[in-house]
């Protein structure tokens, strides 16, 4: 996945605001899972709140990783920022946990300096 600016506004619609990845079924990679993201365009048209939807979107007994591009003032300025997330809710077992903190630096290695880290 290639994190760059958009210029057109097809390009800013089809513009990814969150994305889950998960494990794929032998364990052994890390894929989008699929119909797990959120698209710019999607805001405000069938994403009222956005933030509140890509927590609904995690699962309430397993791990997960995301990516949350996320929006915010502060006294300064308007800012963004791409977050990175490891979910692990308590309901996982132990074992998904377990694979997914082990891998956690692999994917974190593929994004590097595109985000704040808060896993």
């Amino acid at each position: 996945m290639k994190v760059r600016k958009c210029s057109t506004p097809e390009e800013i619609k089809k513009r990814k605001k969150a994305v889950i990845f998960c494990l794929s079924p032998d364990k052994k990679c890390i894929i989008v899972e699929e119909g797990k993201e959120i698209l710019v365009g999607d805001v405000g048209v069938t994403v009222t709140d956005p933030f509140k939807h890509f927590v609904q979107m995690l699962p309430e007994k397993d791990c997960r990783y995301a990516l949350y591009d996320a929006s915010f003032e502060t006294k300064e300025s308007k800012k963004e920022e791409l977050m990175f997330f490891l979910w692990a809710p308590e309901q996982a077992p132990l074992k998904s946990k377990m694979i997914y903190a082990s891998s956690k630096d692999a994917i974190k290695k593929k994004f590097q300096e595109c985000f704040h880290s808060k896993a």
